[in-house]
């Protein structure tokens, strides 16, 4: 599905110092808001994203044409390459600098569909996310909201990070809600604002992680 930051805009036409700075790189709603107020399309939206954070993260990576590369750590580069295929084709754009795991989010459209891909800097490794992730206050976990009307999995995942390897690690089925948003309140309970058809406000609630409502996997 579209981020919902991204979705906002598009429908509403609404510097890197070291591998381990503390400074973030993500964008507020505000400003993806008037970053993409104008786009055509979500693709639109990223490549419109990126320029801005090009700017923020000069060190970090950089466009040429159809090709984004990105700076690994300590040394190497990763190239994500666009395809104009009119079956297969796809985008990536550079969306943020998660600088708690050393890690670059690159927005990635095919179609309408729209998803993340996270490299992790250190080894070169992507790993697909269906959604935006947020990171955990204690950097050891991140959660995906892929809630939508249609053609998502309506799942809230929570995803394990280790130094090799990132894995789903708990699921909840959200299958009654139209849309949900999911940001943690603490490193062990997570503040979930939702929607539901027919509702006219939004509901919000906290679910933590020791809550046997989740689905471990396996």
């Amino acid at each position: 599905m579209l981020s919902s930051r991204v979705l906002a805009a598009v429908l509403c036409c609404a510097p890197l110092v070291a591998p381990g700075a503390a400074c973030g790189a993500q964008l507020s709603d505000a400003e993806i808001g008037e970053i993409c107020g104008q786009a055509e399309d979500a693709a639109h939206c990223g490549r419109l994203v990126e320029a801005a954070q090009l700017k923020r993260l000069p060190n970090l990576a950089r466009r040429e044409g159809n090709a984004l590369t990105i700076s690994l750590f300590p040394s190497g580069v990763a190239t994500f390459t666009d395809s104009d295929d009119p079956v297969a084709g796809r985008s990536y754009s550079l969306w943020d600098y998660l600088d708690g795991i050393n890690a670059v989010l690159v927005y990635t459209t095919a179609g309408e569909k729209a998803s993340f891909t996270l490299l992790t800097r250190a080894n070169n490794r992507r790993y697909e996310l269906p959604t935006e992730p947020q990171l955990s206050p204690d950097r050891q976990r991140l959660v995906t909201a892929d809630v939508c009307q249609t053609q998502c999995s309506k799942e809230v995942a929570i995803w394990r990070i280790t130094p090799e390897s990132l894995r789903k690690e708990l699921v909840w089925n959200a299958g009654s809600w139209a849309d949900a948003t999911a940001k943690w309140k603490d490193a062990e309970t997570l503040a979930i604002e939702y929607s539901v058809d027919g509702a006219t406000a939004a509901g919000t609630i906290e679910r933590k992680l020791s809550d046997p409502s989740w689905k471990r996997v396996q």
